[in-house]
């Protein structure tokens, strides 16, 4: 708990826009969602032709996963792309059920004779409703209400994948390191937010209940009020620490990707230019859709990874028409390859140095030897045409089981803990002389090259020369040794990855 308020307090700052976005998304959408929920649900609690459809609609939406949903959004055009507005419309998807569904309780728990007894007396259906009813059913809608917030709070944080910040920042950024300070810096405020959320409303719902409260609604109308300001003061508030930016930087969800990320993020403001960090997107795809549709500006791509899994073309080892290729692509969508950093992070297959040894294990055709060897991957390896079905083809290999699939950040210690016996990790990846691993020789040269190269859209260079400016002084200053370095500083010893930048980049102005 003391490392946990140490961090925090260190990054107060930060920590508290981060909280002010996480409150933010939740609020927004679930006032939206109640926008929509009780007016549908008063419908279909009046008209129960109308229920099932509208009830099915919602629970569709509910059984969505939600990286899933995030990955469908953001192809769509005005609702879609990377960053806060595609959060806002999963999370309001997904809160819409609880509040229909409280709503639509609330109307038909009313007993049916109060209603009569009130229009017998006069009563117009408008008055009924809104004099009856309503007042009657508001502690059901609040507990939708209560539901719906405490899902957002969950969900907001893996809405991190997709640029739109919060709290899921920290997760994400402690996954990458395999810290559990960073990620429980994320995970117990989120876990306070929902417990306050849930605590507000269950207070605004005890004043809703006509039978306990004896200012005819005005507390729950007045602690409404209180969330809705708050929630509007944080917005204001998260988007002035935010300030202006001119150029924004992404990076996907592993610890290499946090640190080139922040090589870009730190050199181009040595520029003079405000640069806002969207990173820990969710894999190669959501970053690329992210750049091409300009919710980023830049990052750092991989040259055989843009040409097998974003362009679908076959891998090469000629890392000069691997650059020319993936040159002409990316120039048909508005993007500029800038020039190489200097380092090829091609994959590595790595199992234990104690079964290397015993084994004799030196290249990837003697993972033949290894019987029963069981294997795991991350996510994107087990789909790309340059993955594990191309590499068992290649080498005549097969492993006990299915592989298992797990986060790339996470791989490393599934093998040094015994969990399997056999992963493809990345080259540079620090992780690998922490955990005593043992990279195994592709003789057969099946992997193509991988060399990071800075991708940035056309227009932004246009509009800031000094953006090319600064990334071609990086250009060819990271060996493979020095990428490896400067991961195992941020995986190994914990540094933190702004810190381990900002000296690299001060040594090299030294030089």
């Amino acid at each position: 708990m003391s490392d946990l308020l140490a961090f925090i307090g260190s990054r107060q700052a930060e920590f508290l826009a981060r909280t002010g976005e996480h409150v933010v998304l939740v609020a927004v959408s679930t006032l939206i969602a109640a926008a929509i929920g009780i007016p549908l649900g008063m419908l279909a609690a009046r008209r129960p032709s109308a229920a099932k459809p509208i009830v099915a609609l919602a629970n569709l939406a509910q059984t969505v996963p939600s990286l899933a949903l995030f990955g469908f959004l953001i192809p769509l055009p005005v609702i879609g792309g990377i960053g806060t507005r595609t959060a806002l419309v999963a999370l309001t998807l997904y809160a819409v059920l609880p509040v229909l569904r409280g709503t639509i309780t609330g109307i038909q728990g009313v007993p049916a004779a109060v209603t009569e007894c009130a229009a017998a007396m006069g009563l117009t259906p408008r008055q009924v409703l809104t004099q009856v009813e309503w007042p009657l059913a508001l502690p059901s809608i609040v507990s939708g209400l209560r539901v719906a917030v405490v899902i957002g709070v969950g969900t907001a944080t893996i809405a991190s994948a997709i640029g739109a910040g919060g709290l899921g920042d920290y997760i994400f950024r402690g996954l990458a390191m395999v810290d559990s300070t960073v990620i429980l810096a994320g995970a117990v405020p989120a876990a306070v937010l929902a417990l306050v959320g849930d605590g507000v409303l269950a207070l605004a719902g005890r004043f809703a209940d006509p039978r306990r409260r004896s200012t005819r609604g005005r507390l729950p109308a007045a602690a409404l009020a209180i969330v809705v300001i708050a929630s509007l003061s944080a917005a204001v508030w998260a988007g002035g620490l935010a300030g202006r930016r001119d150029v924004i930087v992404g990076s996907k969800n592993f610890t290499e990707q946090i640190v080139l990320g922040e090589l870009v993020a730190q050199v181009i403001e040595r520029h003079g230019l405000n640069v806002e960090r969207r990173f820990n997107l969710g894999g190669t795809a959501i970053a690329h859709q992210a750049l091409v549709s300009g919710g980023l500006d830049a990052y750092v791509e991989y040259s055989g990874t843009a040409l097998t899994a974003i362009f679908d073309m076959p891998p090469s080892t000629n890392a000069t028409l691997v650059l020319e290729l993936i040159r002409n692509r990316y120039a048909a969508l508005g993007v500029t390859v800038l020039p190489r950093l200097g380092y090829n992070n091609t994959f590595a297959i790595l199992v234990r140095k104690a079964d290397a040894d015993r084994l004799g294990l030196r290249s990837i055709g003697d993972l033949n030897k290894f019987s029963r060897a069981r294997a795991g991957f991350g996510y994107e390896f087990l789909e790309r045409p340059d993955g594990l079905t191309g590499l068992a083809a290649a080498y005549g290999l097969s492993f006990e089981g299915q592989p298992r699939t797990m986060d790339l950040n996470l791989i490393y210690r599934a093998v040094a803990s015994g969990e399997i016996d056999v992963t493809a990790g990345d080259m540079t990846s620090g992780q690998i002389e922490a955990l005593n691993l043992v990279v195994l020789e592709d003789d057969r040269r099946y992997f193509p090259v991988y060399e990071a190269v800075p991708v940035v859209r056309a227009g932004v260079l246009l509009r800031y020369p000094q953006v090319a400016e600064a990334l071609r002084r990086l250009e060819g200053v990271i060996s493979n040794e020095t990428m490896r370095r400067l991961n195992y500083a941020v995986d190994a010893e914990k540094q933190d990855a702004f810190q381990v930048v900002k000296e690299f980049l001060d040594t090299i102005d030294r030089s």
